[in-house]
């Protein structure tokens, strides 16, 4: 089943939500605004459900917070840095929005707009909703036409999104949900466990940069290859961010996942609330996964229900290219050819522990 109602306004336009049950114990919500998921329920071993997805009740006041919540982002997800990058000889300069740095797509980015909806499908619980990105629009090259699409079937979802340029350009698409296994507001999520398919990762400078290093993870608290509670090595994480953020926060790092399965997936995280025994297991195409644990929120962000978040009350699950791959030669091409089709494709298994 899938139904509609409005969902505010943004800039005078109206913006609607979109609900998607096919009477399973997962459900979802969904905007045109972003291309978001504004609502996830998901069901513990209890088979109690709880919205697992941190957001806002209308569209205006995704409009107002620089978080991300839910969105598709694009054209390019996570930084460039200074913005500048060189594709076929020529060198880019693409908006600069996070101090000296590119972020997301600029501020004007995927998320920011209403997306039309391509097709709603019923029969098979999946929404698609289409975009268009003109040639130059935040300093990228080549126009584009965008779509996103949510699918729905039992306890999994799929997020598939697509992107095909007329001139060859950049493109790293991700999915941008912070999620909380015990509830949107339920406090941080140190104490869930968490297993990550890494066995490297991509260190960071003060800017939140990469340094061009691929460093593994053993012996380090990047090493979330058995799981434990996020938070459990927290205090051993040197400060990441702090020319962004003030003091720097947590975890907003790479990890190269692996070898993909026999559907063209990679394995990569695995995620248990133990006190709901609500469970994440995530599989993707791509070859990296940016986990952030929400380090720069704080309680000034009112959320869905009126309830004000803390610091690491989420944490994104972000498969992507590495960030800043079109100034690193080894690090996977982001470089889309005309014509040619961008697809990342994300599988989400919620069956409870």
């Amino acid at each position: 089943m899938i139904t509609t109602e409005p969902f505010g306004h943004v800039h005078g336009q109206p913006a609607r939500a979109f609900g998607i049950s096919d009477g399973g114990s997962v459900s979802l919500r969904l905007t045109d605004y972003g291309a978001r998921l504004t609502e996830l329920h998901v069901p513990g071993s209890d088979g109690t459900t709880a919205d697992v997805v941190l957001g806002f009740d209308d569209a205006q006041s995704y409009v107002e917070s620089p978080a991300y919540f839910g969105a598709t982002v694009g054209r390019f997800g996570n930084r460039i840095t200074r913005g500048r990058f060189t594709l076929l000889g020529s060198d880019h300069q693409v908006d600069v929005n996070e101090k000296n740095n590119h972020l997301h797509g600029g501020r004007h980015g995927w998320d920011s707009r209403i997306w039309d909806v391509d097709t709603v499908d019923p029969a098979s619980s999946s929404i698609t909703f289409r975009t268009s990105s003109a040639d130059g629009e935040m300093g990228f090259p080549g126009s584009c036409t965008v779509r996103s699409t949510y699918s729905l079937s039992g306890e999994r979802l799929r997020i598939t999104m697509e992107a095909v340029p007329d001139a060859t350009t950049v493109i790293n698409m991700v999915h941008h949900s912070y999620f909380n296994l015990a509830g949107h507001g339920m406090g941080d999520v140190l104490a869930q466990r968490m297993r990550l398919a890494g066995d490297f990762y991509i260190p960071v400078d003060s800017e939140l940069m990469p340094t061009g290093e691929v460093l593994a993870v053993a012996g380090t608290p990047y090493d979330f290859r058995d799981a434990h509670p996020i938070g459990q090595y927290l205090h051993d994480l040197p400060a990441v961010g702090a020319d962004v953020f003030e003091g720097g926060g947590g975890w907003d790092h790479n990890w190269c996942l692996g070898i993909p399965d026999s559907r063209g997936l990679i394995e990569a995280a695995d995620i248990v609330d133990p006190g709901s025994g609500r469970r994440i297991r995530l599989w993707s195409t791509e070859p990296g996964l940016q986990m952030y644990t929400g380090g720069y929120l704080d309680e000034s962000i009112i959320g869905k229900g009126g309830v004000p978040y803390c610091q690491y009350a989420g944490f994104t699950l972000e498969t992507q290219k590495f960030p800043d791959s079109p100034n690193f030669g080894h690090f996977p091409s982001t470089t889309v050819g005309a014509g040619d089709t961008y697809r990342q494709v994300m599988e989400f298994d919620f069956t409870p522990v």
